[in-house]
């Protein structure tokens, strides 16, 4: 029987204490192996917490760890140039560059500024044959707009999708792959489910984005990566397929999107 992989967390230091993580990045690992987690991908958002999720791919124990560097399109603002040195620098546990793209939800940074850190990271994805993961809400035509003009990394992963099935079969269409959180089991998350039964069974992750989105019954708490099985098997119930069937093929799927060993 295979394990879960918690295809994108956050446990650097800066999420602990308050509503955010409630234990430490160890704690949370040993939780997630003791609930059928073997692999996490640690999540950078900015130089700092891109540093840190390296870092803690050197913290041992029974979980595997693997790292992304990225500048989130809330921080675009600040020097995508720290990103490109953390990457070209070769951590033997950098899997991905991201998560970057669009966010025209909250807009804490200007599409133009938004747009221009998202090509570089594009650009860096693709000089480095690095995964990209991109965050995009509320702006899926832009997001297409620029694999228009950028090109899409040969593996490229839509994480924590909230968009409507067409989108998703918009992402689908270019290459993607998509990642599904804790969302789709919240109440007001119809147009995610629609879109979750629609993505094909070898382009599916699944992922906790801990320490947000936990998922129903554990809503408005702190997650962690040891939740991850809590959306797989609603998938799997809300798909007609087994939990074996999707735990299998969402961590054989991320496997070979971050091109680290199968499961």
């Amino acid at each position: 029987m295979s394990n879960w992989t918690d295809a994108h967390c956050h446990l650097q230091d800066r999420y602990l204490g308050g509503r955010e993580l409630a234990v430490s990045a160890s704690e949370a690992l040993e939780h997630a192996a003791a609930a059928g987690v073997d692999r996490v991908i640690v999540i950078g958002t900015d130089a700092t917490s891109s540093a840190e999720a390296l870092a803690i791919t050197d913290l041992s124990g029974d979980v595997d760890i693997y790292a992304t560097v990225g500048l989130h399109p809330h921080d675009a603002v600040q020097d995508v140039e720290e990103i490109v040195a953390l990457a070209r620098a070769g951590h033997p546990r950098l899997v991905g560059i991201g998560e970057c793209g669009y966010d025209y939800f909250y807009e804490h940074s200007s599409r133009v500024v938004q747009r221009a850190a998202f090509a570089r990271q594009i650009q860096l994805a693709q000089e480095l044959d690095l995964a990209l993961v991109i965050h995009c809400r509320e702006a899926f035509d832009d997001l297409f707009e620029i694999f228009d003009v950028e090109g899409v990394p040969a593996r490229t992963l839509i994480h924590c999708f909230t968009g409507e099935p067409l989108e998703a079969a918009g992402c689908l269409e270019r290459g993607c792959d998509i990642s599904i959180s804790g969302v789709v089991t919240f109440k007001n998350a119809e147009s995610v489910r629609e879109a979750a039964r629609l993505i094909p069974l070898d382009r599916l992750h699944v992922e906790t984005d801990s320490p947000f989105l936990a998922p129903v019954p554990h809503r408005g708490r702190p997650n962690e990566p040891a939740l991850v099985s809590v959306v797989g098997e609603f998938l799997a119930q809300l798909r007609g397929e087994t939990v074996e069937e999707v735990r299998r093929a969402t961590s054989k799927n991320s496997a070979r999107l971050f091109q680290i060993d199968s499961p």
